[in-house]
């Protein structure tokens, strides 16, 4: 930055007097920053509001054209202590009898007590009395084999028997070796066998094979569902829609019952009805916000003039009005309002929304920005509707394929509306609600007004300092000039 010193001959601030000079270009240069600014604070907003209608079709929209989605069973257990039960939505809506006659087992050995003072680091030769060396001799759990020798220790044994796939440790405070298998079940169990005497004489050692060794064999699930019997390696039965976990062996069979969810389709329509509700209101509020005029982005000069707290109420005026009567918001908000108002029809019959009880409220009783929002009579959670009959249940009760039909066409017609208008365009990239490809180019082209401008700022204020200096200049020689003219005449 170069220093300029002015004045000198004229005695005058002509950097204060090029500053005034050059102020109203800088003025209207903070208008091109300004409307920079609002076109960035107004990407944002639309980025973080797209999110939400994204997330909002993608959760419902995407989902509930589907019946899958609203299919739900309960099941019940006459004896919670004998068996759980989890119904699949194709589980057959009965009564059924569960007798539970023996539960899967996991293979478990305790070994006997080995030699005291024995530790990891314990050769298999010094367990057995520290006699001859030997190796080349192996030991096979279930077909698998690996090799020992006099040199193996207590730990690299248990590390052995881990790659072989069983759990296996070594207790050092009670001297034992514990192993077991990783399922339960018979085709899990596991046994040894050895090549050698050795290799029989450290298992001996070990604790595996004494006496004193204590073994529960693998033993498979039994139950008995509606008489016949299933069996398996594990306690959970994966049986025509069901998920049995047998917990305790029955004396007398117990019930299982399982229905159709009433509860879960009401929560769904109302977990869609509310999140609905969510968006639209902030569509609507964002679309009717006051026009705020005057207040514009705040340049960093501005900033410097006001408080903290001047600043973020100034700025929440700015951001309030970004989206107002925003055309973007118009259409999206059209789309979702259109597609709620929709009627169709099953089974010879006509509904709509208010079919089930569920509406806006009156245009004199619901705010200004909730005048979208529907309502559902009867639930509980909603004062306005709360003490109202609660037809939405009674529906699903009487024929939840009325309701699930109705609503899955509701989605199916809202999905493909907002997916028309998401579609790529010179204005739009897929997937947007917005026009984010004309907004990028706007804002690129705020970007190079306000650079250009800039310069051209600079080349005026460099045009006033060089007239200036020119001035100065000749002022300069006129004094030298006076100076001189005057001592010639003896003046001065």
């Amino acid at each position: 930055m170069s220093i300029r010193i002015s004045g000198m001959a004229s005695g005058m601030d002509t950097d204060a007097m090029v500053q005034d000079l050059v102020s109203a270009y800088r003025t209207k240069g903070d208008t091109y920053v300004k409307t920079q600014k609002r076109a960035e604070l107004k990407q944002e907003k639309w980025k973080d509001l797209n999110k939400k209608i994204k997330s909002f079709n993608n959760k419902y929209a995407a989902n509930m054209q589907y019946s899958s989605y609203y299919s739900s069973k309960k099941t019940t257990v006459s004896d919670s202590s004998k068996a759980t039960v989890v119904a699949a939505d194709n589980a057959v809506n009965n009564n059924q009898s569960l007798e539970v006659t023996q539960l899967a087992k996991t293979a478990y050995l305790t070994g006997a007590k080995v030699a005291d003072g024995t530790t990891s680091s314990t050769t298999l030769g010094e367990l057995m009395g520290g006699g001859s060396d030997w190796s080349s001799e192996s030991v096979s759990v279930n077909g698998q084999s690996f090799d020992i020798s006099s040199d193996m220790t207590v730990g690299e044994f248990v590390s052995t028997l881990k790659s072989a796939g069983l759990n296996a440790s070594f207790d050092e405070d009670n001297q034992r070796l514990f192993v077991s298998a990783k399922e339960s079940g018979v085709s899990n169990d596991f046994s040894f066998d050895t090549t050698g005497s050795n290799a029989s004489a450290a298992l001996e050692a070990l604790g595996l094979t004494s006496e004193d060794a204590v073994k529960i064999d693998g033993q498979d699930a039994k139950i008995k569902l509606n008489g016949a019997e299933f069996t398996n390696s594990s306690n959970t039965f994966s049986i025509n829609g069901l998920t049995i976990t047998a917990k305790g062996e029955t004396t007398d069979p117990v019930t299982i019952s399982t229905e159709t969810d009433y509860d879960a389709i009401y929560d769904k329509v109302k977990n869609f009805i509310k999140d609905y509700n969510s968006l639209i209101n902030e569509m609507t509020e964002l679309y009717n916000a006051p026009a705020n005029s005057g207040y514009d982005p705040l340049t960093d000069e501005e900033k410097e003039a006001l408080t903290e707290s001047e600043i973020e109420k100034w700025e929440e005026k700015v951001n309030e009005s970004l989206l107002r009567r925003d055309s973007n918001l118009s259409q999206v908000s059209s789309v979702l309002r259109e597609a709620m108002a929709q009627t169709f029809d099953y089974e010879g019959k006509t509904y709509s929304l208010s079919s089930f009880g569920i509406g806006t409220l009156s245009y004199f009783t619901a705010s200004e920005d909730e005048r979208n929002a529907y309502h559902i009579d009867g639930d509980e959670d909603d004062e306005n509707t709360a003490s109202n009959s609660d037809k939405l249940k009674a529906a699903i009760a009487a024929d939840p394929e009325a309701v699930t039909s109705f609503f899955s066409k509701l989605a199916q017609n809202m999905y493909t509306k907002l997916s028309d208008i998401s579609k790529s365009t010179s204005m739009r990239s897929f997937g947007n609600f917005y026009d984010d490809k004309q907004m990028k180019t706007d804002i690129t082209k705020y970007e190079t007004k306000v650079s250009d401008w800039e310069d051209y700022v600079k080349e005026i204020e460099d045009k006033y300092y060089k007239q200036f200096a020119r001035m100065e200049s000749a002022m300069t020689t006129l004094n030298s000039q006076q100076s001189y003219i005057s001592g010639m005449f003896g003046v001065g």
